[in-house]
């Protein structure tokens, strides 16, 4: 009835059972597990950078791992890959890709291993670093071969060994151990494993772990005593470090090892001080399973009452061991900032998308007012463009407009020339006029000539006219000595028709010989032509003109203005002109041009 009674209380603790992991350091890992979601959380709390964040999934991954919990660590790595991949570190990103993939082929997802080898390798810039990696995706890919499998675990040795890197030199030891268990090197397997027990530090956690493996080794190959020997030297170890989990798990062990030799009293024994030393440092499940293996071997030694008396006492003190154990607290513990990192993960994705929409329609948003500025700049390029085209053609168009009264004239008055016989007159016409045409055509697409070049072209109109009208008046020409008329460029075709228009409405009219003056001088930056007549002025000239003078000079001077207008707009100059009659007793018109010597090219 006792016996049953405690077997249905056994029963009760249903939670506790699940929540127990046959695993070596169960009691110190839920500890620092604890520790390490604390500070993910708060770390998701207070928005750390996505590097720090994943370097805290890192932690917490491993932390998980050595509590082979592989699916959770897996999780947490693939957070960390996550994180890594929003930052620039690059050789943090590829070895949270090895890290993952060590626990999906601890958990025999074998081809998301090798993806991951593989993206390890394709990461990092380390030539070391993607060779071990690219061996190790070659090495599962003939996971069946062992052979095959040594090469590739020997080439990461020698690397391991040639960079001192102490870590994964341990590591390919004891995956060296394994492959040489599969082909029945035991002796090779033991070799390796010692190998890799001097790349760890000698009292860590890590070394307890490869002696055991070695325990193990010389137990499946029936060398019964070595093992002993080294799980007794195990338990020695673990009482200097102060580990009761380890200690305990330890003497569970030399218990097992003490059956194979067949020495219950020893084995016994072991469990006996395993089930004291559980209960006194509050590790409730170590506790349950070192009772039912001592409760198993009282009853193969027909010993039924120790058996009851055991039962009886962790009954009594299960309470008081559940309150004390500190594994339960820190797994609840544990499960709470695990549901609360899961939450905070899900809010950070959340405002990750946000953040990433907003900067989403902030990109399309500035990318289109991007192009409505190019757009919009080329279109006011191009009504520029095509608006200075125009100003240019209209500018020649105007400069091409040449004199019909001159030209029709000039002509007449070659007729009248042969008419009167005067044939040497007519040729010194002729050869003047065509000179002055050919010149005036040679620059009828030049908005800017120089100075020397308009000269030139004015004696030659000035002594045309003067042929015909040499009775009418004199003319004089005077120049700025200071001045370089072929460094000097002034408007075409702007100072022809203010001759002209003294010529042809001033002088010709006056009774007697008239005076006609042509000034360039420099006045500092600027320019300033002056042509002064003394004909019969403004006034009387529109008092004499028929209705067809009057459209003829109209358009002359309406074309000059248009043509300056243009030249300002055009080349951003400013061209003055100014016709003024004079006043007093002397009659005549004084026509001004002044313009900007540094501006005209």
């Amino acid at each position: 009835m006792l016996l049953k009674k405690l077997l249905i209380i056994a029963f009760l603790f249903p939670s506790v059972i699940v929540c127990g992991q046959d695993s070596l350091y169960q009691y110190s890992r839920q500890n620092s597990t604890s520790k390490a979601a604390s500070k993910l959380k708060k770390s998701l709390e207070t928005s750390k950078s996505a590097g720090e964040i994943a370097a805290d999934y890192m932690v917490l991954a491993n932390e998980l791992s050595l509590k082979q919990e592989y699916a959770k660590a897996e999780n947490y790595l693939s957070q960390a890959i996550s994180s890594y991949q929003k930052g620039k570190d690059k050789e943090a990103l590829a070895n949270a890709y090895r890290e993952i993939a060590r626990v999906q082929e601890l958990q025999s997802k074998s081809d998301l291993a090798i993806e991951n080898y593989n993206l390890a390798a394709k990461t990092t810039k380390k030539k070391e670093f993607e060779e071990m990696n690219l061996n190790d995706a070659s090495r599962l890919k003939n996971r069946l071969n062992p052979e095959i499998q040594s090469t590739y675990i020997q080439r990461n040795i020698d690397i391991s060994n040639l960079s001192n890197n102490q870590k994964e030199a341990a590591n390919a030891y004891r995956q060296m151990a394994e492959v040489k268990l599969e082909m029945k090197d035991k002796e090779g397997a033991i070799d390796n494993l010692v190998s890799a027990l001097d790349n760890v530090s000698e009292q860590s956690e890590e070394a307890v772990k490869i002696k055991q493996d070695i325990a193990q080794t010389y137990l499946e190959d029936e060398q019964y005593e070595k093992a002993i020997a080294i799980n007794e030297a195990l338990v020695e170890e673990t009482k200097k470090i102060s580990n009761p989990e380890l200690e305990v798990k330890q003497l569970r062990n030399l218990s097992t090892n003490y059956l194979e030799v067949n020495n219950s009293e020893k084995a016994i024994s072991a469990l006996q001080e395993a089930y004291e030393l559980a209960i006194h440092s509050g590790q409730t499940m170590e506790a349950k399973k070192t009772l039912e293996e001592l409760v198993s071997q009282y009853r193969k030694s027909k010993n039924n009452t120790q058996a009851l008396l055991a039962y009886a006492n962790f009954i009594e003190k299960l309470d008081t061991l559940i309150k004390s154990d500190s594994t339960l607290i820190d797994q609840k513990f544990f499960q709470e900032h695990e549901d609360k990192i899961a939450q905070l993960e899900k809010e950070r994705v959340l405002k990750d998308e946000l953040i990433s929409k907003k900067n989403r329609f902030n990109y399309v948003l500035l990318g289109s007012i991007t192009l409505i500025l190019i757009f919009t700049i080329f279109i006011a390029r191009s009504l520029y463009t095509i608006s200075h085209k125009n100003k240019k053609i209209a500018l020649q168009s105007l400069r091409r407009e040449m004199n019909p009264h001159f030209i029709f004239n000039s002509l007449n008055s070659v007729n009248q020339f042969i008419a009167q016989s005067n044939e040497l007159e007519a040729n010194k016409y002729l050869s003047s006029y065509s000179r002055l045409m050919r010149n005036v055509m040679e620059n009828s697409n030049k908005d800017f000539i120089s100075l020397s070049t308009e000269i030139e072209q004015m004696k030659e109109y000035l002594e045309l006219e003067h042929i015909r009208f040499r009775d009418k008046f004199t003319y004089q020409i005077i120049i700025d000595e200071s001045l370089d008329a072929d460094a000097v460029y002034i408007p075409n075709m702007v100072i022809q028709p203010q001759l002209e228009n003294a010529i042809w409405h001033g002088l010709r009219y006056k009774e007697e010989a008239g005076f006609l003056l042509l000034d360039i001088q420099q006045k500092g930056n600027n320019l300033h032509i002056r042509i002064e007549d003394n004909g019969i002025g403004l006034k009387k000239s529109k008092e004499l003109k028929t209705q067809h003078q009057k459209q003829h000079h109209s358009r002359g001077l309406i074309n000059t203005y248009e043509r300056i207008e243009l030249l300002n707009k055009l080349y951003h100059t400013h061209i003055s002109l100014r016709i003024e009659e004079k006043e007093g007793a002397e009659s005549g018109v004084v026509v001004t041009l002044e313009f900007p010597i540094s501006n005209l090219f």
